[in-house]
């Protein structure tokens, strides 16, 4: 790994606009062809003054910047990278194959829908996968991620209610729970009211018995929750919710944990969102595309986004705007992200259900193993069974003054990705780990070795473990001057100089 990370910092990587020269160009453009237009007569006081200061770079140099500055990144498909909460795990290429074929690839949003029959088909069978996958009746694939779909779930809750001519506002959270979780309410117009779990990590239905009253729209739980464990009294508590006329609204993120074994609405469970960049192996993306389907009981079908896909009496199949008055509406533009939707029906037939199964207890495996391995040097939170992450701290560092930022960083020159830092929040110095189940057992153990050196050095050097990461091009940064005083866009160096002076 040194000599890999070693050879990044052979290699400056300066800014497509700092490359290239007047009049370069990597493209051959044909003559044109249609009468020129004066910008300023067609776009009036929208018109440039000035041409655009694109770069202007040669073919290569265009491809030399881009690939440089993919051998600095990180990637699943270069090593661990263990980001409990957001299971990093490894996407097959045979997803990838599928989602380049021509007839799926190349198809434009707004064709025909008889000439996208085969697109339509496919969604409508990754619904009904899903769906009996997670236990629920139904499943729209409109939204574009977790969060979109957490919206989406209470947005169709909140609809259920005013149809019912009911308006209660508060829906209730544990501290366990994921981060986007209180921002759905909000951006729902509903109160989120957070309550405490146990000393155990886990919820229990004595300690959220006094919140629920007639004004409870629902709560949030996931499950297993952000510390890794199951919250086993699930179906006890969604019955308490059920009984005061609330809904369960089951937050997914962690479905890989229980695919094949256990499966949320059978524990009571009314919507929930999942994530196809999460449990079903599609990429995660800089922030998209990502693509995160709600599933929901038949009570609330009337009030999914739309449109939906729907299979006729003639066996073809069509997209359904018009049959549901009471929709939220559309979330997004078109249908949803396709390319997602087709590397995860290309896992869901390659794996079947036993795979589906053995990805889950390989998961729940591994996770297990870390606890135990790790526990032997680092303060594990939790020291019991977990499911697919564990969270252990920095607890036992505190006299070398060295904190879980350093650990984070540290890992970085072992090769491996630093796990989710400080979260979940109920752990002073958490470090979430989650391993997937497509690391082996070799793998996990390099990873064991590199926690418990930088436990050593902590001890022994802890200035070479607060001053990491060595082995990159670009050392620890100033968090505080990035946060307060972030360069954001590119200048010129005359604009750079003049803004000095």
């Amino acid at each position: 790994m040194a000599g890999s990370a070693q050879q990044g910092l052979e290699h400056s990587t300066p800014l497509l606009f700092e490359q290239g020269a007047p009049g370069r160009s990597g493209v051959s453009k044909a003559p044109i062809d249609v009468p020129r237009v004066d910008p300023a007569k067609a776009l009036g006081k929208h018109a440039r003054k000035s041409a655009a200061p694109l770069p202007e770079l040669s073919e290569p140099e265009a491809f030399r910047h881009y690939v440089r500055l993919s051998q600095q990144n990180f990637a699943i498909d270069k090593g661990m990278y263990p980001l409990g909460s957001c299971t990093m795990k490894y996407n097959p290429k045979v997803n990838e194959w599928a989602a380049r074929l021509p007839g799926f690839a190349r198809l434009h949003p707004l064709a025909p829908q008889h000439t996208i029959q085969g697109a339509l088909e496919l969604m409508w069978r990754l619904e009904r996968g899903l769906a009996e996958v997670c236990g629920m009746d139904r499943v729209s694939l409109h939204p574009a991620a977790g969060a979109q779909g957490e919206y989406a779930g209470l947005a169709m809750i909140r609809a259920y209610h005013k149809d019912q001519g009911r308006s209660p506002r508060k829906v209730l959270i544990p501290v366990t729970a994921h981060g986007t979780n209180p921002a759905s309410c909000a951006a729902n117009g509903l109160d989120a009211v957070p309550f405490p779990a146990g000393d155990d990590g886990v919820v229990h239905a004595e300690m959220v018995a006094p919140f629920i009253d007639d004004d409870v729209a629902a709560i949030m739980i996931t499950n297993p929750n952000t510390v890794g464990l199951f919250e086993r009294e699930l179906k006890t508590i969604a019955d308490m919710i059920h009984a005061k006329g609330g809904l369960v609204y089951g937050d997914g993120a962690n479905l890989n944990a229980l695919m094949g074994w256990a499966r949320p609405g059978d524990l009571g469970v009314d919507v929930m969102q999942f994530n196809l960049h999460k449990t079903f192996t599609t990429p995660h993306g800089g922030g998209g595309p990502g693509c995160g389907p709600v599933g929901y009981k038949q009570i609330l079908d009337p009030y999914a986004p739309v449109p939906v896909v729907e299979k006729r009496e003639d066996g073809t199949f069509a997209l359904d705007y018009a049959s549901r008055p009471k929709s939220v509406g559309r979330l997004r533009s078109y249908h949803g992200n396709f390319g997602m939707m087709v590397r995860a029906y290309t896992y869901l037939r390659e794996m079947g259900a036993e795979g589906l199964k053995r990805a889950t207890e390989l998961a729940v495996l591994n996770a297990n193993y870390l606890r135990v391995a790790l526990g032997e040097t680092w303060h594990v939170a939790y020291d019991t069974t977990c499911m697919h992450e564990v969270v252990i701290s920095d607890k036992h560092l505190k006299e070398a003054h060295v904190t879980t930022m350093d650990v984070a960083k540290r890992l970085i020159d072992f090769g491996f990705h630093p796990p989710t830092v400080y979260f979940p929040l109920v752990v002073k110095g958490a470090m979430l780990i989650e391993p997937t189940e497509n690391e082996t057992k070799a793998t996990l153990d390099e990873f064991v070795d590199a926690m418990a050196q930088i436990s050593r050095e902590a001890f022994a050097e802890p200035d070479k473990v607060k001053a990491a990461p060595h082995l990159t091009r670009l050392r620890r940064l100033d968090e505080t001057k990035a946060a307060r005083h972030p360069v954001l866009r590119w200048q010129p160096e005359a604009e750079t100089s003049e803004a000095a002076e």
